[in-house]
């Protein structure tokens, strides 16, 4: 299995909308202390991008939570790694490689309200909405994408293809998730 030899965004893109991106969460924090949570492994390559574009100080973290397997997305939610910074009273921004069933982000969310995080915002690479099936939104969104499944640029297919520095479509049949 390999991607589509022409991206569906090239990194040229990515880097613009990553710049605008950074330019909106920048003038939101402006007077504000910024925790930023990269979700792991998948956003790490846009979370990096995206802090080096920040024009305001931020504090970087990482949790990691799984629920896919191959192209299946899973009911449950596991947070394998956790923050090690304390939540309580913090400005959160959520960086995640994409949106899709929106089970991961939920149970995000819920858990940072839970270690009572003052504020808490999602910011995604990739939004799939026509897949949600969890009321779910992100504040700040790079591209809204049709039901494809994508790799590339932190995304992968069972730990294939993150290198990629574009977004590319990958031919695997029928979508029955993204991870």
């Amino acid at each position: 299995m390999k991607p589509l030899d022409h991206p569906a965004i090239d990194a040229g893109t990515l880097r613009i909308r990553v710049n605008e991106l950074a330019r909106a969460i920048s003038r939101d924090y402006e007077e504000r202390d910024l925790l930023v949570l990269c979700v792991l492994k998948g956003a790490l390559h846009f979370a990096s991008d995206l802090l080096r574009a920040l024009e305001v100080p931020a504090i970087v973290d990482f949790v990691r939570a799984k629920s896919y397997s191959g192209t299946a997305a899973g009911t449950v939610v596991e947070l394998l790694v956790k923050p090690t910074e304390s939540l309580a009273g913090r400005d959160v921004l959520v960086v995640e490689d994409i949106l899709d069933t929106g089970g991961t982000a939920a149970t995000l969310m819920e858990y940072l309200s839970q270690q009572g995080a003052a504020s808490v915002r999602l910011c995604v690479l990739l939004d799939k909405p026509s897949r949600r099936a969890h009321e779910v939104h992100a504040d700040y969104v790079g591209f809204s994408i049709e039901d494809y499944f994508a790799v590339g640029y932190g995304l992968d297919y069972n730990e294939q293809f993150r290198e990629l520095p574009a977004i590319h479509r990958l031919d695997v049949g029928p979508i029955d998730g993204n991870r």
